[in-house]
């Protein structure tokens, strides 16, 4: 039950994140969720490894949705480059 408990918060982290950062993302629900719960572990490593907060704090969440935003950032960069 963790397991999609962890999708469905991870797909909520990333369609915040697709919310909040301005331009078209042309994504589906598998990427969004990807992008989610990617952003939420790379926020959640470095807060906890920089010891800024812990796993239970609320400010957890708001860090997910940041770490998700600069990968949102970060796959429109790489796309642009591509293209």
């Amino acid at each position: 039950m963790n397991f999609i408990y962890s999708i469905l918060i991870g797909f909520l982290i990333g369609a915040l994140a697709r919310f909040v950062k301005p331009g078209d993302d042309k994504m589906g629900f598998l990427l969004t969720t990807l992008v989610g719960i990617c952003g939420a572990v790379i926020a959640s490593w470095s807060g906890q490894a920089l010891n800024i907060y812990q796993a239970s704090e609320p400010v957890s969440l708001i860090a997910s949705v940041l770490g998700s935003v600069v990968l949102l950032f970060l796959i429109s960069f790489y796309n642009s480059k591509k293209a």
